[in-house]
């Protein structure tokens, strides 16, 4: 379950990773463009009806977002018709829900993943934003014991190795990943050549993935999936 970085039409396709590393699975794209956690919630009637054995949860980018940008905030009032604004509580009782929901109306083993980063500046608003709501995501998983799966500072650690500046700074309103979309679908460009070319290392547009950033959320699904196989 995810919003359009699970989706994967203007970020690198997980999902598609992960069905070529487990071809025994029948791996469900449950994944929603723009969606904050608040609509998560509302499509669980439809997660459970699939009699799920594992369920993976990567969602809150939009919510995060929310708070960086009035002119994002706007789009996903109107678009989602939401009739209170997101917050850290709202997200922390949004994600309690989903994890507590699907444990008690599947078999499911059920992982949580902190957040990708925001931008790739590091020390920056968007990115501590990004830890700030993946450390909920972390005390929700452990509250609800579920497993938790540390995408957020698996980036992190990655840029800090690396070291480099990058080349293109996040901007809230949408125009990179726009420009992005247009150079993938128009032009024919691959996401990692438009990543290059704005001098990031993990990120397409400073949110939607590459195939290295979204190689970190395959590795720890199918590390997930692996372990839960072996436990049953």
């Amino acid at each position: 379950m995810g919003d359009s970085i699970t989706r994967a039409q203007v970020s690198a396709d997980y999902v598609t990773m992960l069905r070529t590393r487990l071809p025994e699975a029948n791996v469900i794209n449950a994944g929603v463009n723009y969606e904050p956690s608040s609509e998560t919630v509302k499509r669980l009637d439809d997660i459970v009806s699939q009699d799920p054995d594992v369920v993976t949860v990567l969602i809150g980018t939009n919510d995060a977002n929310f708070t960086l940008s009035p002119k994002l905030a706007t789009t996903l009032r109107k678009r989602w018709k939401l009739s209170a604004d997101p917050t850290p509580e709202s997200y922390a009782a949004n994600l309690t829900t989903i994890a507590r929901r699907l444990q008690d109306q599947t078999m499911a083993r059920v992982a949580l993943l902190s957040l990708p980063v925001i931008g790739e500046d590091l020390g920056s608003g968007p990115v501590r934003r990004a830890a700030e709501y993946s450390e909920i995501v972390r005390r929700v998983a452990a509250d609800q014991g579920v497993t938790y799966l540390p995408l957020n500072e698996r980036m992190t650690a990655y840029l800090e190795e690396q070291g480099r500046r990058p080349g293109t700074h996040y901007r809230a309103e949408g125009r990179l990943a726009q420009t992005a979309a247009i150079q993938h679908f128009l032009l024919g460009r691959s996401l990692d050549a438009i990543s290059r070319s704005r001098g990031l290392q993990l990120t397409t547009d400073t949110v939607h993935l590459n195939g290295r950033g979204a190689g970190m959320i395959a590795d720890l699904i199918e590390g997930f999936v692996t372990r839960s196989i072996a436990h049953h």
